[in-house]
């Protein structure tokens, strides 16, 4: 599975890690992604979804 929202399309973004002496390596911020299983046309599927649309309630968890 694709580190990437299935519901918003939320993906990593990329920057800058800068030392105090101002040296900069590339490196990475990943969405915060849960993995949940959810019925997606009437089958239970498990899908990577982003905490922001679990709390919005975009997503109903199967049981």
């Amino acid at each position: 599975m694709s580190r990437k929202c299935y519901v918003c399309g939320k993906v990593s973004g990329v920057g800058n890690k800068v030392s105090h002496s101002n040296r900069k390596s590339k490196r990475r911020w990943h969405a915060n992604l849960q993995a949940i299983r959810t019925k997606i046309a009437g089958k239970i599927k498990r899908i990577m979804v982003c905490t922001k649309c679990l709390k919005k309630g975009k997503v109903k968890k199967a049981i």
